[in-house]
């Protein structure tokens, strides 16, 4: 189901029209929603401390998760006390909880594990976010990073990001689930800005600036042993190896590897897919690297042939610096004045 309707949102299939009926019931929820948070027939929180939103008009991968990892270390180097808040979709419970190094992400979610073991910082996972920010703020927190949670709207917020991948754009344009989009284009109108991995260059879009993402990859790390134990990616070029990616553009994935010269065996699994062994043995001695996201939930999986590659998000110099000071500028300044 997941590649038939990617294959509508995205390329040649039909049956878009057949869906559209359900697209205009959704975009009808949607209007009423919003307009009942707008008008505050519904409650939206306000918590003590700001607010930033990294989300999607999407579904599927954007970049975003990398994106919060390097927001996060840039509000934690300009003297900061950044924490992150996330549904942490598949977890078992619903129940808000504190993300510590030794959860696993069947209790509180794939991303905010591996937002947690990449940034050390404080991770709070719940379906009502003002909820898993309050939990936040037991930890001393003094700006909180919603890593998605763009059309969640019981939480007020002081800044919004919307990042969009910028090869795939807005698919055919229509809602769910005839289309990808979760909310009209027209929502760009209202956030702060525009995070745009890969992609044309336009510097404006819908009146609101464009911040251009690229993610980087230059290591493999395994998934047994130490970080120590890490290899170049280059290294592994000409080699034949099983590409694995549960992610929202698994794509994505493959052509980096391919871009560093791996002879790939693509394997895609729907988002946030759960793993077993089985998933991973592919009846030859070949080694397999995964995302970083699939790798939290591979540890019990690990062998001497299973390795990941995480993947960094960078921007130009001139594009960071504008988009931090935005920021700070939401934002206000740390508690300690700097």
């Amino acid at each position: 189901m997941e590649q038939w309707l990617n294959s509508v949102w995205y390329g040649r299939a039909s049956g878009a029209a057949l869906l559209r009926p359900l697209s205009w019931l959704y975009a009808a929820i949607v209007g009423v929603r919003r307009a009942a948070y707008a008008t505050r027939l519904l409650p939206v929180a306000k918590l003590a401390v700001p607010v930033i939103v990294a989300g999607n008009l999407t579904v599927g991968g954007t970049g975003k998760t990398p994106f919060v990892v390097w927001l996060v270390g840039q509000l934690a180097a300009a003297g900061r006390r950044p924490g992150v808040i996330a549904r942490g979709y598949g977890r078992r419970s619903e129940a808000p909880r504190l993300v510590g190094q030794a959860a696993r992400a069947d209790e509180v979610g794939d991303e905010p594990l591996l937002v947690q073991r990449r940034t050390g910082r404080p991770v709070a996972v719940g379906r009502e976010r003002a909820v898993a920010g309050r939990l936040l703020a037991t930890q001393g927190v003094d700006v909180i990073v919603s890593d998605d949670g763009l059309q969640h709207l019981g939480l007020a917020r002081n800044c919004e990001f919307v990042l969009i991948d910028g090869a795939r754009g807005f698919g055919n344009g229509l809602l769910l689930p005839a289309g990808p989009l979760r909310e009209g284009a027209a929502r760009l109108r209202t956030v702060d800005a525009v995070i745009m991995l890969d992609g044309s260059r336009e510097r404006s879009l819908a009146g609101r600036p464009v911040f251009h993402m690229r993610l980087e990859a230059t290591n493999v790390l395994p998934l047994a042993g130490p970080r120590e134990a890490a290899l170049p990616l280059a290294s592994l070029a000409g080699q034949r190896v099983h590409a694995v990616a549960g992610i929202g553009h698994p794509e994505r994935f493959f052509r980096m590897l391919r871009a560093a010269g791996l002879d790939v065996i693509a394997h895609a699994f729907p988002d946030h897919h759960a793993f077993t062994a089985a998933d991973l043995d592919f009846g030859d001695s070949l080694s397999v690297l995964m995302t970083e996201k699939d790798a939290v939930k591979c540890a019990a999986f690990a062998s001497p042939r299973l390795g990941y590659v995480p993947v960094t998000a960078a921007f130009g110099e001139d594009d960071a610096r504008a988009l931090l000071a935005l920021v700070a500028a939401k934002t206000g300044p740390a508690a300690d004045g700097r």
